[in-house]
């Protein structure tokens, strides 16, 4: 073998043992995997200890008697056994299923046309999009204190602006007749930002070449919005739809600082009746067991949605 050659070869043979070696698992491919677990390492372990951890121990009581002052007692399935004969528990599901019935789909509907709005090369553009998400980082409470004020029934500016088109505003929050569409009203001015920055990203993601396209064959806005965009913001819309379940099945802050429980519990949501249960009555046993069974219905309503997507999918492609 020449002397040219020699150098030639051993590169070639160094190249493949480094090449076998990392396809074994050598050293660069353990040092990645070693520094990866060590940067998720944190991660896990505050998972465990602050949500896993917890988790089960709730799991643990919703089987007790438990008030904090006094030993824990098993008492088996009582707790779920009494559940389903509470009528609070009973109205505080009707009430969310009809928020949540209003909400998601304003919620969808509307975050997606602004970000349809707000997806355009135009100046400012980018001021657009800081107000409306300046919502998002507001405190709940907070937001719910000025609302309060702008719903007051005398002195409101949301009823002070009905009134220029002679509209008398109704008592936004002490008629149970409208207590509820102010609750939606609040939580959608809230958390459209959150999901118009969510829609922004998946129009940005849509390829230019397919509205050119569809341009050249005679498309119209509408067309082109029904059989490009739509489908396109597929997974998209699943991952807002599910976000705003789980949200509306959680209803807390805006309702209990607004509200309270409504006139006649018309505002009372399964998470503060799990709060007032458990942390103004002591009741954490039973408490535990309306969270419980408050996720394997937010699970479900999850499960359903996720096959619901899948099989239109499956039927579109």
């Amino acid at each position: 073998m020449s002397d040219r050659v020699k150098p030639l070869v051993a590169s070639v043979e160094s190249e493949a043992a480094r090449a076998a070696g990392s396809a074994d698992g050598g050293s660069p491919f353990r040092n990645e995997a070693i520094m990866g677990y060590l940067f998720i390492t944190p991660s896990v372990v505050l998972f465990l200890i602050f949500v896993l951890l917890p988790a089960i121990l709730a799991l643990f009581l919703s089987f007790t008697r438990y008030d904090i002052l006094t030993p824990i007692q098993w008492n088996g399935f009582a707790n779920y056994e009494r559940l389903a004969r509470d009528p609070l528990f009973a109205i505080a599901l009707r009430n969310v299923v009809t928020y949540t019935v209003m909400f998601v789909p304003l919620m969808v509907s509307l975050s997606l046309l602004l970000a349809l709005a707000l997806n355009r090369n135009v100046p400012g553009i980018r001021l657009f999009r800081t107000l409306y998400y300046i919502p998002v980082i507001t405190s709940p409470i907070a937001a719910s204190t000025i609302w309060i004020w702008m719903l007051h029934k005398d002195f409101g500016l949301v009823n002070e602006g009905l009134g220029l088109f002679g509209i008398r505003g109704p008592a936004w929050l002490v008629n149970p007749d409208y207590v509820m569409f102010a609750i939606v009203l609040v939580t959608l001015w809230q958390g459209l930002g959150s999901n118009m920055v969510l829609y922004l990203a998946g129009l940005q993601g849509i390829p230019k070449y397919l509205y050119e396209s569809a341009m050249l064959d005679g498309a119209n806005s509408w067309g082109r919005f029904v059989y490009i965009t739509l489908p396109s913001l597929r997974t998209t819309s699943f991952f807002v739809v599910t976000l705003s379940l789980i949200g509306a099945f959680q209803l807390f802050d805006q309702a209990y600082a607004m509200t309270n429980t409504g006139v006649g519990n018309s505002t009372r949501t399964p998470v503060f009746h799990i709060y007032q249960t458990g942390f103004e009555r002591l009741n954490m046993g039973y408490a535990s067991s309306m969270a419980f069974v408050l996720f394997f219905i937010i699970f479900l309503i999850t499960i359903v949605n996720l096959r619901v997507n899948r099989s239109q999918a499956e039927e579109l492609g």
